[in-house]
């Protein structure tokens, strides 16, 4: 498990984290997302021990990652795929690795079969793409067996058959029992892959839910009602304190209400005689939510971002109908 307690750090008159306080749980795949500036790395740095905390405290276990003894044996954590010495082989990488920490060579071989490097093990890194880098950061990662794992924007430079294998690893790793813990900035990506986020904005945690209370949250979840007597459904929904407009797809007939739920809609319907020809809740996506939640703490936002998320409203992926 990992704490972070009351965690600040400071650059001068800057404040790139402040006061966070949060628990990383084992079993889970937890997300980590923010937007640039939001202190989400500069945490990361804390949790491992490479930067020093102006306040709080990060735990790994129960204990500051400087008193762990094996630290590979217990962390695993992938910060910067470059860390790599560029003239080095990647299995000469990983081999200092694992002498530093007494983790047996056998298990370079491993980790690089794991990650798909076996056959580019005694390749420089420096001559590595991206995607590989992140491989062989994700390797340096698993080296030491931890229970507790961070990955730092792990799909950054893999293709879509990459990306879709370290969903599948993620979450496999969690199943086994193990704190994961992964920033990325893709939405699509984390929807798929978290249990569990963590939001931070300007330094200060803004949302800690699993990731369907943070999507149910979003006022961007609406119902699609079409109906042969729209004018008389609308007034009764008003009446009942909904947000009711007129659709932009499904002609006069089509209504999008937002504040109801499903059940509350058709229960309506039918006590007022009203027929229902659709009754689909249209939910908002992760990046949806996210954007809603993260709108006053970007740095460089744009202010169309309302309107065009509640334009694609309608173009959510998840349908549930009655």
């Amino acid at each position: 498990m990992i704490t972070v307690d009351r965690l600040t750090k400071r650059y001068g008159d800057k404040t790139a984290v402040s006061d966070l306080s949060f628990g990383i749980h084992p079993g889970k795949v937890t997300g980590f997302l923010g937007p640039n500036g939001a202190g989400k790395s500069t945490t990361m740095r804390m949790i491992v021990g490479l930067d020093e905390p102006t306040a709080g405290r990060a735990l790994v276990g129960g204990k500051p990652y400087a008193q762990l003894k094996h630290p590979l044996r217990e962390v695993g954590a992938l910060l910067d795929a470059r860390a790599g010495h560029p003239g080095r082989s990647a299995r000469h990488h990983l081999l200092g690795m694992a002498r530093s920490n007494g983790i047996p060579a056998s298990r370079v071989k491993e980790v690089l079969e794991t990650v798909g490097l076996g056959e580019v093990a005694k390749k420089r890194i420096g001559s590595f793409s991206l995607g590989m880098g992140q491989r062989l950061g994700i390797a340096a990662a698993l080296l030491g067996d931890p229970k507790v794992l961070l990955f730092d924007e792990p799909v950054n430079g893999l293709d879509p058959d990459g990306v879709r294998w370290v969903r599948e690893l993620m979450r496999e790793l969690a199943t086994e029992g193990r704190t994961v813990f992964v920033s990325s900035h893709l939405m699509s990506e984390m929807q798929e892959t978290a249990d569990h986020v963590v939001v931070i904005g300007r330094g200060k945690v803004i949302a800690d839910a699993p990731i369907e209370e943070v999507i149910a949250g979003s006022s961007l979840n609406a119902v699609r009602v079409r109906t042969p007597q729209p004018d008389v459904l609308r007034r009764e929904l008003l009446d009942l304190g909904m947000s009711v407009e007129r659709g932009t797809d499904g002609g006069p007939q089509e209504l999008i209400v937002v504040g109801g739920t499903l059940e509350e809609i058709g229960d309506l319907a039918f006590q007022h005689r009203v027929p229902v020809h659709e009754l689909t809740l249209r939910k908002a996506s992760l990046e949806q939510a996210y954007m809603e939640l993260t709108a006053a703490s970007v740095e460089y936002g744009s202010p169309s971002f309302s309107r065009a998320a509640e334009a694609h409203v309608d173009q959510a992926p998840d349908h549930q109908e009655a």
